[in-house]
């Protein structure tokens, strides 16, 4: 059993979330279990443990990895001249797209669209590159 496994399981325990009277009786710990379980079988290194971490916790919170583009066919209408991007459902449009605000930002700052380009560089550089950003 890896360390990593070992850790997980002792915080959970120690936080309480094995017990039927957890949040969802208890069944936290496992779905948990399996991606720590899961993430520990791919033998990561110190670096690439970080970089799956941040690409996964975007992706799974519906975030996009690379900025937001114009591109028709990223938005669609939702009623009154409003579109929602279809990459990330949190941000929205009056103008089909050119610019667009963050419903998660509490800001609510306008964002100007970046055009759809090809990126010349590869794609994990591209992802970790726009990652530090909030689109």
């Amino acid at each position: 059993m890896s360390n990593l496994i070992k850790h997980a399981e002792n915080e959970m325990r120690l936080a309480g979330l094995y017990s039927e009277g957890a949040d969802y009786g208890g069944m936290i710990p496992g779905a948990v279990m399996a991606l720590v379980r899961a993430h520990s079988e791919q033998g990561h290194s110190g670096a690439s443990h970080g970089l799956t971490l941040q690409i996964f916790n975007r992706v799974i919170n519906f975030k996009t990895l690379t900025p937001i583009s114009s591109d028709p066919s990223e938005w669609m209408e939702v009623g009154g001249a409003i579109y929602q991007n279809r990459r990330q459902s949190s941000c929205f449009s009056n103008d089909g797209g050119k610019t667009y605000y963050d419903i998660d930002d509490p800001n609510r700052e306008i964002k100007i669209s970046q055009p759809l380009e090809p990126d010349p560089i590869g794609p994990a550089e591209a992802a970790t590159k726009s990652m530090g950003e909030d689109k």
